[in-house]
């Protein structure tokens, strides 16, 4: 018997299909937010802890691998598998839930959710993000958060792969 305990934050990673039965677990608002989060940075913490502040939790869903590939980010994209990638975010205090979707777009869990709030990065414009209208239809609002900090897992990629 080993003297350590699993992590606390795993238990917030939660697979799609216990979304419904664990979201009433969280208090509301509900801020819902989704990407790949594939090498974490100060861009993504910032824009994180900035959409975490607009309510009382937050679920972070993950493009899987598969999703990822079909954005056409590079052959080698994701860098970090969805397990590692849902393990980072739900480590996070920002994140009180991490749940993934393999679709093109997080439609599916943002209906699951039905967020009370939904944020996404400031190179999306509100009524272009998906979920709008169906988030503002029960009540809810929608944000884009204007970039604070200007770094990309992209740039990031490059810069190392050019040492």
């Amino acid at each position: 018997m080993t003297p350590y305990t699993r992590p606390e934050f795993e238990s917030r990673i939660v697979a799609p299909e216990d979304l419904a039965r664990r979201i009433a677990e969280l208090p509301r608002p509900l801020v819902f937010t989704n990407g790949c989060f594939d090498i974490l940075h100060r861009g993504h913490v910032t824009y994180l802890a900035q959409a975490r502040a607009l309510g009382a939790s937050m679920i972070v869903a993950l493009n899987t691998d598969a999703s990822v590939k079909r954005q056409g980010k590079g052959d080698d994209r994701p860098i970090n598998t969805q397990e590692d990638r849902a393990a980072v975010m739900a480590a996070l205090r920002c994140a009180d839930m991490v749940t993934w979707f393999d679709e093109d777009t997080p439609i599916e869990r943002i209906l699951e959710c039905k967020p009370d709030i939904l944020v996404k990065g400031g190179d999306w414009p509100v009524e272009k993000i998906v979920g709008y209208t169906e988030v503002l239809g029960w009540g809810g609002a929608v944000h884009s958060i204007p970039f604070e900090v200007d770094r990309s897992t992209t740039a990031l990629l490059g810069k190392i792969r050019s040492l």
